[in-house]
């Protein structure tokens, strides 16, 4: 590995910066993303960007950055909405839901302010109840179904949980949450922040409804890129709140529009191109330059192999559950609050690492592009 892993380094520039542990927060950027982005943004430049062909060039490269997302993630690309964060793909599902004053949404007590917001939206404007699972650290499957179950002995219209933990790091039983939903006559939407690119996910196996993940985390792409999977048999019953010329296939003065099919109906607005361009690029470089299960299994070894080192040093405590985190591994040190923790590492090894404010905790993201020694 050590050949190919310098040779990976080197197109991951931001690798050379210090030690890169906060894909969590942003992945590092290829070399051979930011020169796809450069071009377009070079082009737009020179000739301009109102050409009915180029126009068209554009969709084909957005059908691309949908087609990749999907190879990765195990899905239809027919299946793929292209969207501006994990958040705005939240917002889209929820907000194509007809609430009413005093319908219910389930939720965790670990979930990140990308949902927290959209849920607090909810309450504010609808008079929607959200109900907190106590799900401990994420560690327990069964008392996470367990506290689910429990709370959808009320009818509830959505479940909404991550995948991935941002918090603990746990990876959460989301499929079997989906079926507890499905089996409650609930929606389930499933944050995948921290999943997507960082775990195996098979979207076409998940009993779940709709799936968002970012662009700029896991899959290296740019910031104000993401990607929202819904299941067919779902999409097509929504009208979603948010509409726009990509969201339908015709239009028609007298009889007004068609929404197409499936996901691509919360494609609302317009999208930068060059971001477009870079979501795919940097998908294609993980799956055909770095290869997708190699990177998938190296940054789990390494991300393990850094529990244990962490877990042997006197005074620092593992919050990530054992045998139970993908590549996110938080962990406190005795005497320290996070955030002084962070502020002394960061300088003295040029940690790029994050402190975790509402558990008081710091986290390391692990990738495939860490090697032994800056563990």
């Amino acid at each position: 590995d050590s050949e190919k892993i310098a040779a990976i380094r080197q197109m991951l520039p931001a690798t050379g910066a210090g030690i890169y542990l906060n894909a969590g927060t942003c992945g590092p950027l290829p070399a051979e993303t930011m020169r796809a982005m450069d071009e377009q943004a070079a082009s737009e430049l020179a000739v301009g960007r109102a050409g009915i062909d180029q126009f068209v060039a554009f969709l084909d490269r957005m059908a691309e950055a949908r087609a990749s997302v999907a190879a990765l993630l195990v899905a239809d690309p027919d299946d793929i909405a292209l969207t501006h964060s994990t958040t705005d793909g939240i917002n889209l599902v929820l907000s194509s839901l007809a609430w009413a004053p005093g319908d219910r949404v389930v939720t965790t007590n670990h979930e990140h302010p990308g949902v927290l917001g959209p849920l607090q939206a909810l309450r504010d404007r609808y008079g929607v109840e959200v109900e907190f699972v106590d799900i401990g650290d994420g560690g327990d499957d069964e008392l996470t179904l367990a506290g689910v179950r429990r709370a959808l002995e009320r009818p509830a219209r959505a479940v909404v949980a991550s995948h991935v933990l941002w918090t603990t790091g746990a990876i959460l039983p989301v499929g079997a949450l989906g079926t507890l939903a499905r089996e409650a006559g609930a929606v389930s939407l499933i944050d995948g922040a921290q999943s997507a690119g960082a775990i195996p996910v098979a979207l076409d196996e998940l009993d779940v409804d709709a799936y968002a993940v970012p662009g700029q985390k896991w899959l290296l792409g740019p910031e104000g890129m993401g990607a929202l999977w819904v299941r067919r048999a779902f999409a097509d019953t929504t009208i979603p709140a948010i509409a726009g010329y990509l969201a339908y296939s015709s239009f028609d003065k007298d009889k007004g529009g068609t929404l197409r099919d499936g996901a691509r109906r919360f494609e609302a607005t317009g999208f930068h191109r060059p971001s477009v361009i870079g979501l795919a690029r940097s998908v294609g470089w993980l799956t055909m330059y770095v290869g997708f299960n190699w990177a998938l299994e190296r940054a789990a070894r390494l991300a393990a192999a850094a529990y244990v080192r962490l877990a042997a040093i006197p005074g620092v405590r593992m919050v990530t559950p054992p045998s139970h985190g993908g590549t996110l591994v938080t962990f406190r040190i005795d005497g320290w609050t996070a955030a002084s923790a962070v502020g002394e590492l960061g300088p003295r090894v040029f940690a790029i690492i994050r402190d975790l404010p509402p558990i008081d905790a710091i986290r390391i993201s692990v990738g495939f592009w860490n090697t032994e020694e800056e563990l």
